[in-house]
């Protein structure tokens, strides 16, 4: 892969991947019910992981409509494509013309650089070129990867709640000691000396940087409310604002949770690797079909979670699906950031997936550090 396009997928990654850490910060600070109460400890704040998590496999899952659409639309702009060559050909029947492809033209059969040679550096890769489709029943390999992804998911939405966004996102740094662990027992991996020290030395600064969480006291969180719009709270307001918890006491619950569903991601992103690896699939619909089997199982568990542990606690909690489908749907700025992340997590996901593609899921895991 061009240097150029690597770097357009790792920026674009980055960027996404912030924009989706703030909005989901953004509505877990949006005051939902009581925000004029002078006690603030009446107010209620958006605090529902398991419709963010949905929100995010409903942005996964459209990219498999794209990816099918695409299929669709394939055939026909190939029809399109010949009929314009045959129109070209009639016109020109009486020019000697050398066609760009032919067998020899580099169009068709590039040389393989030693740049391309280079770009399987992943261990256990299979080329492309006798790389298995991925179709039928193998499409639920990615049911898999999926649960991961949803445990983590959910783990690290109920976390932010506790904690800053720039603490939640330090400590989604321990993924890249967790990733290179598991690469070794899932993917053969042989790590060299000074990459372990790395690792190492990475997992010591979230370390540090939980401990200065817990030892910090918090401040009052601002207040989000439907008067206020999307732009004013997250474009206008003070940048501390997104910075600020509503519940300092929750700290360590927020840091944990946190911190072990980064074992999770790392899983996740292993086991995307070993299939990548050894499938011919496109990172468009990889991401779609994550998207599909999350969304299915999501759809399956809040209800069951609802019955079981929803209704028989306070109104409004983390399992009640009833109260936080009204939360979303009667709160223009919780619904407009759903949007935004619905949009945001696809595009990350893409962007994310193609970087574990074409580099390996340890590289992956270090760039998303990054943000």
């Amino acid at each position: 892969m061009k240097q150029s396009l690597l770097l357009f997928l790792v920026v674009g990654m980055l960027f996404t991947g912030t924009i989706n850490t703030l909005l989901n910060k953004l509505q877990d600070l949006t005051c939902v019910a009581h925000c004029d109460d002078p006690d603030k400890s009446r107010r209620h704040y958006f605090e529902q992981p398991l419709w963010q998590t949905l929100n995010m496999f409903i942005g996964e899952a459209a990219c498999l409509l794209v990816y099918y659409g695409a299929v669709v639309l394939e055939p026909l702009l190939d029809r399109f494509r010949k009929y314009m060559q045959l129109d070209s050909a009639s016109h020109h029947s009486n020019h000697v013309q050398t066609s760009v492809f032919d067998e020899t033209s580099p169009l068709v059969s590039p040389q393989t650089s030693s740049n391309e040679e280079l770009s399987y550096t992943a261990a256990n890769i299979t080329p492309e070129s006798t790389r298995e489709p991925l179709k039928g029943w193998l499409n639920i390999l990615f049911l898999f990867p999926t649960l991961c992804d949803l445990t983590s998911t959910t783990f690290m939405n109920v976390g932010l709640i506790f904690i800053s966004a720039s603490i939640y996102q330090m400590l989604r740094g321990s993924v890249v000691l967790f990733t290179g662990t598991l690469s070794v027992l899932f993917l053969g991996r042989r790590h060299p000396l000074y990459r372990w020290f790395s690792l190492v030395t990475v997992f010591a600064g979230v370390a540090i940087v939980g401990l200065s969480g817990v030892m910090t006291p918090g401040t009052t969180p601002p207040v989000y409310s439907n008067s206020s719009t999307l732009a004013e709270s997250f474009l206008l307001a003070d940048v501390t604002a997104l910075e600020s918890v509503e519940q300092p006491s929750g700290y360590a619950l927020g840091i944990f949770l946190v911190v072990i569903a980064q074992t999770f991601t790392a899983l996740q992103f292993v086991l995307e690797e070993k299939i990548m690896a050894k499938y011919e699939v496109p990172a468009i619909k990889a991401v779609g079909l994550e998207g599909f089997f999350g969304l299915a199982c999501t759809a399956i568990g809040m209800p069951i979670l609802h019955y079981t542990l929803g209704v028989h606690g306070e109104p409004g909690n983390y399992f009640d699906m009833y109260v936080g489908y009204h939360m979303v749907v009667d709160n223009p700025q919780v619904l407009w950031a759903g949007i935004g992340i619905v949009f945001s997590i696809a595009f990350f996901n893409w962007f994310g997936l193609s970087v574990t593609r074409n580099i390996s899921a340890t590289s992956r895991s270090t760039i998303d550090t990054c943000r």
